[in-house]
């Protein structure tokens, strides 16, 4: 199939608007060449992953693009960054990376880019109309606007996601089209005690097992029965595209293409009949320490926190001192709100290190342990943080984590708030 361009994306790729611009539209245009797309489409927004320093290359490009003038044509948020410009935490980035990060993120700022620094744009107003097509990046990104908003994006990567924001297009294919949209497979959770799935654990475990068992085919949830709410789809979605490659899920009368008619039927593939015990399985595979007699730090917030969990996480401390580090990674539109009202210098004074801007798991931040074991309740955390980090993970409830803070040594079973 070939791809066929207007005369006005002619004309941009040509430079009639820019070298910057050209640049851009001629790295769509050879995307989706190779993607096999007929033609290119027109986006609403963009969220940009590739503002994240992994070496010099990505600042180069990014400053080649500024200096061919390129302003993003549709609104567009950036992702973490390898700092945190607001001070909240100490980054331990040294020269010359550190201002090699820096410089990056300057590249995105002046291209137009908001400066949202999060990985959940969605939490910051960033929420297209269902049905709209986008180019995001960032993976938990990708798939909270696909499956939770019913916006449509393929997983945009480094540096693509820039080229569709100032060309304002993307190619048409995937997840674009409605037909690619349609489940493939039933994941059947009628197995499982409704006591489990009103846990917030639930649903990292759950979708570190679907992740793992449908890689990136489309598939559909059955068996929950009620709306577990955004923290928790959110959840569910970021395990999903760490432990697989899924871009979009449908959960039965919860998300928006399922409530459109999108349902599971007779004629599918495959069905996954889910047990209390792939369940058990799934849970043990998220902690890679064994039976620590200690923790080293605890890390939340991969998504990063909304506003409602740093409150749940506030009833959790009580007011009590923790005895080893608790890193909150969040936006800074939450950190402005709980700024304002006194509610970070009193998680701060308690132990807490709000970190803003970035994440623990992608520059360095946490102190060096020799063999540290880090506690979490993300499941995308889970994944990564062995590899980026080099801790060991012990992976447990938000409950779980803050006591284990409190106390020093894993603390399993604590009573939720």
């Amino acid at each position: 199939m070939s791809l066929t361009l207007t005369d006005a994306e002619w004309d941009i790729a040509s430079g009639a608007q820019g070298e910057g611009m050209a640049m851009a539209m001629r790295i769509v245009a050879e995307s989706a060449r190779l993607l096999c797309a007929a033609r290119l489409i027109p986006i609403a927004s963009a969220h940009i992953d590739g503002a994240l320093y992994h070496g010099d290359s990505g600042t180069l490009f990014a400053e080649k693009l500024v200096a061919g003038c390129a302003k993003v044509a549709v609104r567009s948020t950036l992702n973490v960054g390898a700092l945190d410009l607001t001070g909240c935490a100490q980054i331990r980035l040294a020269e010359p990376q550190r201002g090699m990060a820096r410089r990056m993120m300057d590249a995105y700022r002046a291209m137009g880019c908001e400066t949202s620094w999060t990985c959940a744009p969605y939490q910051a107003g960033h929420r297209p109309a269902f049905g709209t097509d986008v180019a995001w990046g960032e993976s938990n990104a990708v798939v909270f606007c696909n499956s939770v908003l019913g916006a449509r994006t393929n997983r945009y990567g480094d540096f693509l996601d820039i080229a569709c924001a100032i060309s304002g297009r993307a190619p048409d294919t995937g997840l674009h089209q409605a037909t690619n949209r349609k489940p493939i497979l039933t994941f059947d959770c009628n197995a499982l005690d409704q006591a489990f799935l009103g846990n917030e654990i639930a649903w990292p475990i759950l979708g570190s097992l679907y992740g793992r068992l449908v890689g990136d085919a489309v598939g559909i949830v059955t068996g929950i029965g009620f709306d577990p709410g955004e923290d928790n789809l959110k959840a569910f979605g970021a395990a999903a595209a760490s432990s697989g490659a899924v871009g979009l899920f449908h959960i039965e009368g919860v998300t928006p293409d399922a409530r459109a008619g999108i349902a599971a039927d007779a004629t599918m593939a495959e069905t996954i009949r889910v047990t209390p015990e792939m369940v058990a399985d799934a849970q043990r595979r998220l902690s890679t320490a064994e039976k620590p007699d200690r923790i080293d730090a605890v890390a939340i917030g991969s998504p990063h926190l909304s506003l409602d969990e740093v409150g749940q996480l506030e009833r959790l401390i009580a007011g009590r001192t923790l005895a080893v580090p608790l890193y909150a990674c969040t936006g800074r539109h939450v950190l402005q709100a709980i700024d304002a009202d006194g509610r970070r210098k009193a998680l701060e004074s308690a132990g807490v290190t709000i970190v803003a801007d970035t994440c623990v798991v992608v520059t360095p931040i946490m102190r060096e342990v020799r063999d540290g074991v880090l506690m979490t309740n993300s499941g995308k955390f889970a994944h990564y943080a062995p590899g980026n980090t080099g801790y060991a993970v012990l992976f447990a409830s938000l409950a779980d984590c803050v006591e284990s803070a409190v106390t020093g040594r894993p603390v399993i079973g604590a009573e939720p708030s």
